[in-house]
């Protein structure tokens, strides 16, 4: 008998092969494979290895990929990959030119739907069983997994509402490890411990959804979870299984610390411990700034409150949510209800800092329109990870911002380049005197300043300001982006301006530059289509200017997965390509 079960699996079909006996011992060696290659080359660990026998159970079981399997979030998805043809370029995950972390429909044809946001997977299966019904395949599974809290989402419970009205051959499995990044929040959170517990005595929430309520289950006994999978395969109509698993299972330390082991970065693969970081004294990560900021104004304003959906470990409102608990809220997953429940709070004299990734302030685009923005309430949205965020790739960068809110009526668009600029205007947000909402953005990473906690200077709306004297030749930046261009032009006789913000424009100082340089170039690290050089665009356009316009930001694509410093050398914003292209022009 084959002594590595692992080895001799490259697709589904190969794992029915095997005993269900052997499964165990399979189950086994793919925690030991996704550890040893995550420790080198970085990733979502504890989520993964909280599922291995969930995953190995759904393709052992179910005849994917004719039968339809989703994951949500799809960071728990890398069992998934490697029983599924990508074993052998698993080590590529995440990196440049290799495979996604998240699902991926291009990538392969056991993918069949991309999430790398969350909450999704109930009503793509349900759109992807409701087809079937139409096309007359009524033996073909469709089964949503959905965990890490996505399940708290607005849109899952959409999902929900509406399966729970048809006879759809869906299968929702709730895995419930009580934590996201975060530990999990909420009321449901609550109740669905109260499950666990047994302890929960009101009517069932799903079976009062009309579905087929299962559960829980242990979905570490992969005997338990077949054999319940083999029994819901008969079940017609909506069906919802809930499975309690742990999250970083088979590795101590990431069962015991699953904050910081849900993407630990390297560690050594036989101990589990984190490798040491650099000694070197570092500048702060921006959301440190952002974070330990707002503590510092919050203890003298007392009319500021936080608000983040689920990451306040990632935003760091964690800092304000130790030091005045009371006024710092996780809403969990739900980006539209934090939307809301700021403009609610602003309408009562509070000064709410609304902290949500750029790229999940995609998911609220309705509610900064309608209830901030209409209503001209003084939200401050603070958009973390703005820009190329890296590995996790086209679903995560933070690009389209820009272009997204700097059409909408009411709203200050600011940039600051560094983390002195950034302190400030988070200065200038709660000082009284707004009178519209306000989005600051920031990227992802440390920026460069070591002594940034420095007296805080109020910012003037609206106003740039130049950062080096040339001739000919000048560049317009935005945020930080900045560093680069600074790096790019220090040996070249151009000038340099940091306009601050995207919206309003610095009118006056826009005039002067027109009026001065036969060349502008623009430079965001944001898409090039409705951003800031698409602003600037505007102003040449409706004022007859007739001077060279270059723009150079994210093209009109999407961009996979590398290190940051990879795909700005890709996209043309490093310093070394923003150099060969103003030379062109020398």
């Amino acid at each position: 008998m084959n002594s590595n079960f692992l080895d001799t699996i490259n697709t589904p079909s190969d794992l029915r092969e095997l005993n269900s006996d052997q499964l165990p011992k399979l189950a086994k060696e793919l925690r030991q494979f996704i550890i040893n290659i995550v420790a080198t080359k970085e990733g979502h660990l504890g989520a993964s290895l909280g599922v291995v026998e969930l995953t190995i159970a759904l393709h052992y079981v179910f005849n994917t990929p004719k039968d339809l399997l989703i994951w949500d979030v799809g960071h728990q998805a890398y069992v998934h990959k490697i029983l599924t043809n990508r074993k052998a370029h698993f080590d590529t995950n995440r990196q440049l030119g290799g495979i996604s972390g998240f699902p991926k429909r291009s990538e392969s044809e056991y993918d069949t739907f991309g999430t790398g946001h969350s909450s999704t997977s109930i009503s793509a299966a349900l759109g992807m069983a409701i087809a079937s019904q139409i096309k007359g395949d009524f033996k073909k599974h469709h089964i949503a997994v959905i965990g890490d809290a996505s399940i708290a989402s607005g849109m899952a419970f959409e999902g929900l509402n509406h399966a729970g009205v048809t006879n759809a051959n869906l299968l929702v499995i709730l895995n419930d490890n009580a934590i996201g990044i975060d530990p999990s929040v909420g009321a449901l959170k609550q109740y669905l411990t109260n499950v666990k517990k047994g302890t929960e005595k009101q009517d069932n929430i799903f079976e009062a959804l009309n579905f087929n309520y299962s559960g829980p289950i242990d979905g570490h006994d992969i005997f338990k979870v077949i054999e319940e999978f083999e029994r819901l395969k008969t079940i017609e109509g909506p069906k919802f299984l809930h499975i309690i698993t742990k999250k970083g299972k088979g590795l101590k330390q990431a069962e015991e610390n699953q904050v910081v082991y849900h993407a630990p970065g390297k560690f050594d693969a036989i101990t589990g411990d984190i490798l040491p970081k650099s000694t070197k004294i570092q500048a702060p990560k921006y959301q440190d700034v952002f974070g330990l900021t707002l503590v510092e104004l919050a203890q003298d304003n007392e009319n500021i409150v936080g608000i983040t959906p689920a990451m306040p470990t990632g935003s760091s409102l964690k800092y304000m949510m130790e030091a005045f608990p009371n006024r710092a809220f996780d809403v969990g997953i739900a980006e539209q209800h934090a939307v809301t429940l700021a403009a609610g709070m602003a309408t009562q004299g509070m000064i709410p800092f609304c902290n949500i990734y750029s790229t999940f302030l995609q998911r609220a685009y309705d509610q900064i329109i309608h209830d901030v923005a209409l209503q001209n309430l003084p939200v401050i949205f603070c958009l973390d990870r703005a820009g190329l965020v890296g590995e996790d790739g086209a679903t995560h960068h933070g690009v389209f911002d820009l272009a997204y809110l700097r059409c909408i009526p009411n709203l200050i668009i600011a940039a600051p380049r560094n983390e002195i600029e950034l302190r400030n205007m988070l200065y200038t947000a709660q000082l009284g005197k707004l009178k519209n909402p306000l989005a600051i953005r920031y990227p992802r990473g440390r920026g460069d300043i070591l002594n940034w906690q420095v007296p805080f200077k109020e910012t003037q709306i609206g106003k740039g300001e130049q950062l080096k004297k040339g001739k000919k030749i000048a560049i317009l930046s935005i945020g930080a982006i900045a560093k680069n261009v600074t790096e790019a032009i220090q040996s070249l006789n151009i000038s340099h301006y940091d306009m601050h913000f995207v919206k309003p424009l610095d009118q006056s100082l826009l005039h002067d530059i027109f009026s001065k340089y036969d060349v502008i170039i623009t430079i965001e690290n944001g898409t090039i289509i409705g951003g800031f050089g698409s602003g600037i665009a505007e102003f040449k356009a409706l004022n007859n200017y007739k001077n060279t316009l270059k723009i150079l930001g994210i093209p009109d694509t999407f961009i996979e997965q590398g290190t940051i410093a990879e795909l700005e050398e890709k996209t043309g914003i490093s310093a070394k390509q923003i150099k060969l292209f103003v030379e062109t022009y020398l």
